[in-house]
């Protein structure tokens, strides 16, 4: 399939912890920068009432999914939200891709409702990038989306998050590692020793580059391009990922305002923690994907500002452009004997170089 001449993308306005006052911003810079994308702008008609852009249509909504509102109200009854037409868009066509900083549970039911889950596809996954030591980013999946896996399912999302990564970063065979206690085989609980023995096959088959088992200093050091776990703990490292930038911000803050001394050696080591600052910025980051759809919808962080929203609405026009739900259909393909939970045998790792 072509690449489409113009790249449109569906924005949920209303959703985060700012609304259109953030979204909005972001939308312009946007399009500022790409003369061939094209954005719906879903929102509430009195709060996108002042938006001139020719390049970005208004798409009215008459309802707000709400950052507390439950699964049950933000499915079933808020059935006109600004959320779930935005979804809504890509399922019609209309659109290549939604994005929405909105309630994430919220996010991720609405659109397994409305685009239903990828053939081969158990479980959809959300993938993120956090930041390295090496100056770029470790993508981890699943981000929250799924809080207990089987081993089958880890295998899905290592096979989609190695589509991710050839699509986004240009790396057509991305390192895969599974996070656990230890780099040793033998090493983790059963459903850990299972998915290993599952990506060992995966990658005797070549649909995965698969490393090893990884700990967690793996992810920030950077030594593989994708790092396997469930939700729960991936959620946990998003977080702790998150307030690295702030803590430092609030050193820098504490130490410029203490005494003379203080204020003498934050000033000689300011720019290396501003540096350092920039590097691990989640901002630079932002923008995960639901991977597993029949579709593609990306979730901003809700507190985004107009850089971190502006940075989501870049990744959702790379993997549009870049016909990512295509890759990840073909990689899924391609793998569908393992994904199945075709019987594997034990595989002797080889040792890292």
């Amino acid at each position: 399939m072509s690449t489409p001449d113009v790249i449109t993308l569906a924005v949920d306005c209303m959703g985060g912890d700012h609304g259109p006052r953030v979204t909005l911003t972001a939308c312009q810079r946007f399009l500022n920068k790409h003369p061939d994308a094209r954005l719906l702008l879903v929102g509430l008609p009195d709060a996108l009432s002042g938006w001139q852009e020719p390049r970005g249509k208004v798409v009215h909504a008459s309802e707000v999914v709400g950052m507390d509102d439950s699964l049950e109200i933000a499915l079933r009854r808020k059935k006109d939200s600004s959320m779930r037409i935005a979804i809504e868009q890509v399922k019609l066509g209309a659109a290549q891709a939604a994005i929405s900083a909105g309630n994430t549970g919220a996010l991720m039911a609405i659109a397994r409702y409305v685009l239903k889950t990828m053939e081969g596809i158990d479980r959809p996954a959300i993938a993120g990038q956090m930041p390295n030591f090496k100056g770029g980013g470790t993508t981890m999946l699943d981000l929250g989306a799924n809080v207990d896996c089987s081993p089958e399912d880890l295998l899905q999302f290592a096979v989609m998050g190695s589509a991710l990564v050839s699509v986004l970063q240009g790396n057509e065979n991305p390192t895969v590692g599974l996070l656990n206690v230890g780099e040793e085989v033998i090493k983790g609980n059963d459903v850990i020793k299972k998915t290993g023995e599952l990506l060992r096959s995966a990658g005797l088959t070549g649909d995965l580059n698969f490393y090893g088992n990884v700990e967690g200093n793996d992810i920030f050091k950077g030594t593989v391009d994708i790092v396997i776990c469930d939700g729960f703990v991936g959620n946990v490292a998003l977080k702790a990922s998150e307030g690295l930038a702030t803590m430092i911000s609030g050193f820098l803050i504490a130490e410029f305002t203490r005494n003379i001394f203080t204020k003498f050696a934050a000033f000689l080591a300011y720019p290396i923690l501003s540096a350092f600052k920039s590097r691990v910025d989640h901002r630079r980051y932002n923008g995960a994907a639901l991977l597993g759809l029949r579709g593609l919808v990306f979730k901003s962080h809700g507190s985004a500002d107009e850089l971190a929203f502006e940075t989501a609405l870049n990744r959702a026009y790379d993997a549009s452009r870049h016909q990512l739900l295509d890759r990840v259909q073909a990689r899924i393909k391609h793998a569908a004997p393992l994904l199945a939970g075709m019987q594997v045998e034990a595989v002797v790792p080889v040792p890292h170089e």
